[in-house]
């Protein structure tokens, strides 16, 4: 997902240097929404890393 926001952001920024305003606006909003969510996902993943949860407990 952050390679998609990544591209997205590359996209962004060419369209921008090319005078394109709108295709540079729109690429740079996906690009938002899909680092904040990877952010989010990226945070709670290492939240229940840290409290262990998901570990898998063998028991003899």
């Amino acid at each position: 997902m952050l390679k998609w926001a990544l591209i997205f952001a590359v996209i962004s920024v060419v369209a921008g240097l090319l005078g394109f305003t709108g295709v540079a606006a729109g690429a740079a909003g996906i690009a938002k929404v899909l680092f904040f969510v990877f952010l989010v996902l990226f945070i709670v993943v290492v939240a229940l890393a840290l409290l262990g949860i998901g570990a898998v407990k063998k028991s003899l």
